[in-house]
């Protein structure tokens, strides 16, 4: 997946689109950075694809908190700048699931977890963690088990 990366990197290079080169660089230095933080911590410095891919929806969730605080700032320029980035980032993920799979999965966690209510909401999401693919929307995930817990 570095790979890739490092050839749209080299694409947009070529064609001389600024944002994309900007917003690749950062997401190459965010895995570099998590390489090193490994490396000196004794670990495996080899990044896996899902580790990319873990690496690459923190960045989203942390565009998306930053839309929000723009937003209510009024700041629509840099709005626009946190989604073009988003979109450039989500490129790289893989497609997430949709509302009904989403639905599926949480019913199927919480049905195998034997869950009863909202204490058990840690013990489902783990489930989940454990047994989904990446395309899976843990946040989504979370908010529909919370309201399918608090309704049984």
């Amino acid at each position: 997946m570095k790979e890739s990366i490092t050839s749209e990197l080299s694409n947009a290079l070529k064609k001389g689109d600024k944002e994309r080169i900007h917003t690749l660089r950062l997401v190459l230095a965010a895995i570099k950075d998590k390489e090193i933080a490994s490396r000196s911590s004794g670990e495996d410095s080899t990044m896996t694809d899902d580790t990319i891919i873990s690496l690459l929806k923190k960045m989203v969730k942390q565009r998306n908190d930053s839309i929000e605080m723009f937003e209510k700032a009024g700041r629509n320029e840099l709005v626009q700048k946190e989604n073009s980035e988003i979109e450039i980032i989500s490129e790289f993920l893989p497609k997430q699931l949709g509302e009904k799979e989403t639905v599926s999965a949480c019913e199927e966690a919480i049905n195998a977890t034997e869950a009863k209510s909202l204490k058990e909401i840690g013990k489902v999401i783990k489930y989940l963690k454990e047994n989904s693919s990446a395309a899976l929307d843990i946040s989504l995930a979370s908010k529909l088990i919370k309201e399918k817990l608090q309704n049984l």
